[in-house]
C-alpha cells in the first residue's frame, strides 16, 4: 500500500445527506472539488444492496485517481474490490479483517482518543488511525471531544498515516492544519448545503 496516496480531504458519506437518488451525483462533485478519499457509510442496507452503487463510486474514484473505502463491511469490500475498509471499535480485529481481505487492501481503524490503541493496530497491520472527535459533530453527537495533543502524539509515534475526524468544519478547520494530520474526514462540510462541489474545493485549498 503506497500510504503516500492517504493524504487530503476524506468524504464520508450519510444515509440522510447522501440519499440513494443523490449519493453518485454528489460523491462526483465531491472528488471533482478535490476530494481524495471517499468512504461510504450505510447503516441502512445490507451488502447485496449497495453492490451497484459502490462498483458505481469504485468507477468513479478510480476515474479522478482517488481512493474508496467501505466502513465496516469487509465481505462487501473483498467482493466488489473497494481500495479499503474502515473498522471501528466493535467490528473484527486488524488480523482477522486482514486474513478475509488479503494484503492488498487498505484497512483503517478508529482510535478514537486511545493512542495506545493506535499503535496496537498499526503493529497488527493497519494503515491508517482515525481519532477523534475534535469537535462536536451532528453526525455523531455521542462522540467525545477530544484534546488535539492526540495528533502530535500520534505524529510522533506512528508510523502510519493519521486521520482526524468529528465536527471539522470550514470555520474550524484551521485549528488542526498546524498538527498536520494526512487525512481530514468529513461528512456535513462536504456534503451538506446547495454546492458539494463548492464545500470540497474550499476545504481542499485550506488544507494545500
Amino acid at each position: 500500500m503506497d500510504q503516500n496516496a492517504l493524504k487530503g480531504v476524506y468524504a464520508i458519506t450519510d444515509d440522510i445527506l447522501t440519499p440513494p437518488d443523490t449519493i453518485l451525483e454528489k460523491v462526483s462533485e465531491a472528488l471533482h472539488g478535490g476530494v481524495k478519499i471517499i468512504q461510504l457509510r450505510d447503516k441502512k442496507s445490507n451488502d447485496i444492496g449497495l453492490i451497484e452503487v459502490c462498483s458505481e463510486i469504485r468507477s468513479l474514484c478510480k476515474s479522478h485517481n482517488a481512493l474508496f473505502i467501505i466502513n465496516d463491511r469487509v465481505e462487501l469490500t473483498k467482493k466488489i474490490r473497494a481500495d479499503g475498509v474502515h473498522v471501528g471499535f466493535h467490528n473484527l480485529s486488524v488480523p482477522e479483517t486482514r486474513a478475509i481481505l488479503g494484503k492488498d487492501f487498505i484497512i483503517g481503524v478508529s482510535c478514537y482518543g486511545d493512542n495506545r490503541r493506535a499503535k496496537k493496530v498499526e503493529k497488527e497491520g493497519a494503515d491508517y488511525a482515525a481519532f477523534g472527535a475534535f469537535f462536536s459533530s451532528p453526525t455523531k453527537p455521542e462522540a467525545n471531544v477530544i484534546s488535539m495533543d492526540i495528533i502530535k502524539q500520534a505524529k510522533s509515534q506512528l508510523k502510519i498515516p493519521v486521520c482526524v475526524i468529528g465536527g471539522i468544519k470550514k470555520e474550524n478547520i484551521k485549528q488542526l492544519i498546524p498538527y498536520n494530520p494526512d487525512m481530514y474526514a468529513m461528512v456535513s462540510s462536504i456534503f451538506e448545503g446547495d454546492s458539494v462541489y463548492s464545500n470540497a474545493k474550499q476545504i481542499s485549498s485550506m488544507i494545500c
